[in-house]
């Protein structure tokens, strides 16, 4: 008798070379933030500039992602995703040479639109490889391919950034993504898992308005627009804190950049096998993956906002990085939660609508920062509001998920409504 959960074995190459898409996806916004205070010297740029030089990332990232989530509806992954890794590496190599502010922005501006996408087509392809029931692991190594592609490359990139200067960390991750990008031209490929009779969600297809409009999807979105907020200031704003506030040097903060991404992957891929067991011995999705990954982030979000309480440097910065690393679980229970409720020919334009309402913060949260660093008087509390801020926004909205996330009474709802209609 065949398992029909057991994925092929071709799976497992393709959850492998996504997850190295992730790697070279968050080496390249990272590298920013990394190379903060050297852009910013270079450049002459005061904090509120760099803020808003982080943020052009997202101006079109959202609207770049509900486009291309639409068009994986009708397009193969595999093309859409080797698309993008080309314009990864074009925009990255722009950053070679002598560089303004004005084509700085532009670069970062063509990246986002690159990368938006990202993260929800790379999750619907893994899907066509993996039923609703194994979801929750493959997509968890996937999305933590951002934590260790933080982890794997920012020492060397560093190491470029001293040695030579900040140009050449971009001018690598460029090269590297083009790299990629031939290699997924070979290796790349389309799932089975492609028709309704695989999918544990209703077959039929639902209006969009109930898909989007529900108490599981708004609050699953909100949960993860908050976790994002402090994944923002990672990218951006973590090393120019620990050089400008906390005093370490470049080469010290390179280093210690990798941790809170280093607890991520381990927060995260834990999470997720957890939460696999759980449903294994029948325990609900809404308290395996709804409760579980909203309350994560609000645990997340309380220990940012208690920061100003701890007096010791040594545990602030531990509560600093537990709460920019624990709402990490939140980015596999989402699209998990949302491939429940919708049908696999609506799948991609969900995921990608998920993304692009979380990834919002990442407009917002870069700003806040620069704008609350340049209005202070002292460089290391201002920075400690910032993170206050992300932590409130975090544990609100990670409150809001544990409580209203609710994947089988939405389902039931969705498919009585949709007979209804049918009838």
């Amino acid at each position: 008798m065949v398992n029909r959960d057991a994925p092929p074995p071709r799976a497992w190459v393709i959850v492998a070379m996504l997850f190295l898409f992730m790697v070279v996806n968050f080496a390249s916004k990272a590298v920013l933030g990394l190379a903060a205070v050297p852009i910013m010297t270079e450049l002459h740029l005061s904090h509120d500039a760099f803020g808003t030089l982080s943020a052009s990332f997202f101006y079109l990232f959202s609207l770049s992602c509900l486009v291309t989530g639409f068009i994986v509806n009708r397009i193969n992954t595999t093309t859409v995703i080797f698309v993008m890794a080309l314009v990864w590496g074009v925009c990255q190599l722009a950053a070679i040479g002598t560089v303004s502010f004005e084509l700085l922005l532009m670069s970062r501006l063509a990246l986002g639109v690159g990368e938006g996408p990202a993260f929800p087509v790379g999750t619907h392809a893994i899907y066509k490889w993996f039923p609703n029931k194994r979801r929750t692991l493959p997509s968890a190594i996937f999305s933590q391919g951002a934590s260790f592609g933080v982890v794997i490359t920012l020492p060397a990139l560093n190491w470029l950034l001293l040695t030579l200067s900040w140009h050449w960390a971009f001018g690598v991750i460029g090269v590297i993504a083009l790299f990629w990008a031939a290699l997924w031209f070979w290796l790349g490929a389309e799932g089975p898992i492609g028709d309704p009779q695989h999918e544990a969600q209703p077959s039929r297809r639902i209006p969009y308005r109930r898909l989007i409009f529900n108490r599981t999807m708004i609050s699953a979105w909100l949960s993860g627009f908050g976790s994002y907020w402090g994944v923002a200031l990672l990218v951006s704003w973590f090393t120019p804190f620990l050089v400008e506030g906390l005093g370490f040097s470049q080469r010290q903060a390179g280093w210690l950049s990798t941790v809170p991404w280093a607890l991520s992957i381990l927060f995260a891929i834990a999470g997720s096998w957890a939460s696999e067991r759980l449903i294994d011995r029948g325990v609900s999705s809404r308290i395996a993956r709804g409760v579980y990954g909203g309350g994560m982030v609000a645990i997340g979000g309380l220990a940012l906002v208690l920061l100003p309480l701890i007096q010791s440097e040594v545990l602030a910065f531990i509560a600093l990085v537990l709460g920019l690393s624990l709402g990490s679980v939140i980015y596999a229970m989402q699209p998990a939660i949302i491939a429940e409720l919708t049908p696999v020919e609506q799948r991609g334009s969900l995921l990608a609508i998920g993304t692009a309402i979380w990834s919002l913060s990442g407009v917002v949260a870069p700003v806040v920062m620069g704008h609350l660093i340049d209005a202070g008087s002292n460089a290391a509390q201002s920075y400690r509001e910032g993170f206050v801020v992300a932590g409130s926004v975090a544990l609100v909205t990670g409150l809001i998920g544990m409580m209203l996330m609710q994947p089988e009474a939405t389902r039931l709802k969705l498919l009585r409504a949709t007979s209804v209609k049918e009838g």
